[in-house]
């Protein structure tokens, strides 16, 4: 189940909210927002609809009927904005299938809405000792149930020791039903938490974190979860604020997210105690490898981490709450990825440029900020962008900003122009990034077996020739589409002349700066897909190259 809209009327901080515009195959849902500015409530409106499903309402009639429908009701009246005011609920999914409750109205529709359609869990979940000293028989019916799970997300969420006990009792009929062995045990049970630990907390750390055992209660004595840590073999009640954290999550998720297959889980600030680096891993593992497939997650937070993650997933969107007043209507949607605005709520543009006032803040295009940042330039830092035309907004709107743009079909003269009118807006002397990684200097410094640069340089002319009737049609459709020139006209030349002249040219230099070279060095020489783009990226030339560019 994915949600792809949310309406809410006269709950709790909302007089009439709308979240609209989440794409159907949307796997995160990111809410983003100083403290105290409702991202939980949209949490609450989920349980409240959780809370229906699961009373199965549409199926009783008469006094049953009547009962169910007044404690319904009676759970609302805390979360109503005014009371004087009819309260609504709606959202709709990716099939197209809407659920909504209606005070006004027999909220039959909820029966739409499977008793496992909601998973929730608030952000009081820290538990900082194992107490519990006797298993209680009825865990198991209350996890399958999710009859634990707290009622609002200002309540304390207590599954973790139900989540043991269950483990325990699954454990005992693996070994005594199936005759599993202690092998089949740890893989099923202790393995998937250590190789999470190793993606979170990194493997090659010397303090190497990794789950032992989970001993259940009993002859007076309370649970035992034991974990080594590098040589020490320690207990749950000595982890780390931040461990204990990342444990309670995913645990729980290794408990239940087997009863919860077409479900939206939503979790509150996951992220606490953890520092930036592992609040992105911790992210990116349960969004990419605990939460099941048809299942999309939903989660508030205002850390750097968090939104860091959610703005490169592919299937991530980012939701932002912050400075709004919400006694208005208020219509949300996904925040454009190419803003950098989005990291404001966790570091303040101003507390960014303080912090970096030495520093160069580069925006580039796409995943390219991860190479660039690989050269380590001295005081520089590399942030991607979605595009060139965001690139160059981004420096345009705040000329605090340096930015670094493929060259694509401008001009030498074209370049010029556009670099001495924003001088912090650099543009490559190569038609794309791709032509730094495979230009023959490049790959002649880093000598790859059986490479000869003549032969090489010919093979590029060749396929230059081969593909000339093709690139010119493309040349002036894609200079349509430049912001630069968009900006000011005055910045474009009269004609293309002088780069049909540079492709039909037999000289390197003049050809190579327009020829598109990504994802097309395997057809000119195969061996160069088994170079890895990391070390391309890391010779003298390289580096010499783009440190050039922005010196300018």
């Amino acid at each position: 189940m994915y949600i792809t809209k949310v309406e809410l009327q006269n709950f709790k901080r909302f007089t009439d909210l709308t979240i609209d515009g989440i794409p159907t195959n949307a796997k995160l849902v990111l809410l983003i927002g100083s403290n105290g500015s409702g991202k939980s409530s949209v949490f609450d409106a989920f349980e409240f609809l959780n809370t229906g499903s699961k009373t199965h309402i549409h199926q009783k009639s008469g006094s049953e009927y009547k009962g169910a429908m007044q404690s319904l009701l009676s759970s609302l009246s805390s979360l109503k904005k005014r009371r004087d005011l009819q309260t609504t609920i709606f959202i709709e999914d990716n099939q197209g299938e809407s659920s909504r409750f209606e005070e006004t109205k027999s909220p039959i529709s909820i029966s739409k809405l499977s008793d496992k359609a909601f998973y929730g869990r608030t952000s009081f979940r820290q538990v900082a000792r194992l107490t519990r000293r006797q298993s209680e028989e009825n865990s198991v019916s209350t996890i399958e149930a999710d009859s634990d799970r707290p009622r609002t997300f200002i309540d304390r969420d207590n599954r973790f020791e139900a989540d043991i006990d269950r483990i325990a009792r699954q454990i005992f009929q693996e070994i005594f039903r199936n005759g599993a062995s202690a092998q089949q045990i740890k893989d099923k049970y202790i393995e998937p938490i250590n190789q999470a630990f190793d993606r979170i907390f990194d493997s090659q750390l010397i303090n190497r974190l990794s789950l032992i055992e989970f001993i259940p209660p009993g002859e007076g004595q309370a649970t035992q979860v034991n974990f080594r840590k590098g040589e020490s073999e320690i207990s749950y009640d000595y982890l780390s604020a931040g461990e204990k954290e990342v444990f309670n999550i995913l645990f729980n998720l290794l408990v239940r997210r087997d009863q919860f297959t077409d479900t939206v889980y939503f979790f509150d600030e996951i992220d606490l105690h953890l520092n930036t680096k592992l609040q992105f891993n911790l992210l990116k593992e349960i969004t990419e490898n605990w939460i099941p497939e048809n299942c999309q997650l939903w989660t508030a937070s205002h850390s750097l981490g968090f939104i860091d993650y959610a703005r490169q997933y592919e299937k991530g969107v980012i939701i932002d709450f912050d400075d709004l007043d919400f006694d208005q209507p208020q219509t949300l949607f996904p925040e454009p990825k190419e803003r950098l605005d989005v990291y404001d709520i966790a570091v303040p543009k101003e507390m960014l440029f303080e912090i970096m006032k030495d520093k160069k803040v580069v925006a580039c295009e796409n995943q390219n900020a991860e190479f660039y940042n690989l050269l380590a330039l001295p005081n520089t830092i590399f942030v991607g962008m979605k595009d060139a035309r965001s690139v160059f907004l981004q420096v345009k709107n705040d000329p605090r900003y340096h930015s670094l743009r493929d060259r694509d079909f401008i001009s030498d003269t074209e370049i010029e122009k556009i670099e001495s009118i924003y001088p912090n807006h650099h543009i490559l002397r190569y038609y794309n990034f791709e032509n730094y990684l495979y230009h023959p200097d490049n790959l002649t410094e880093l000598n790859p077996t059986g490479f000869d640069r003549a032969t090489y340089i010919k093979a590029l002319n060749q396929y230059k020739q081969e593909r000339y009737d093709y690139i010119l049609p493309g040349l002036i459709s894609s200079r349509q589409t430049y912001e630069e020139f968009k900006t000011d006209d005055k910045l474009k030349d009269k004609s293309t002349d002088s780069i049909v002249h540079d492709l039909k040219s037999d000289d390197f230099e003049r050809f190579y700066k327009y020829l598109n070279m990504k994802n097309q060095h395997e057809k000119i020489d195969p061996a160069l897909g088994k170079i890895p783009q990391k070390s391309l990226v890391q010779t003298n030339w390289f580096r010499q190259q783009i440190q050039a560019i922005l010196n300018r």
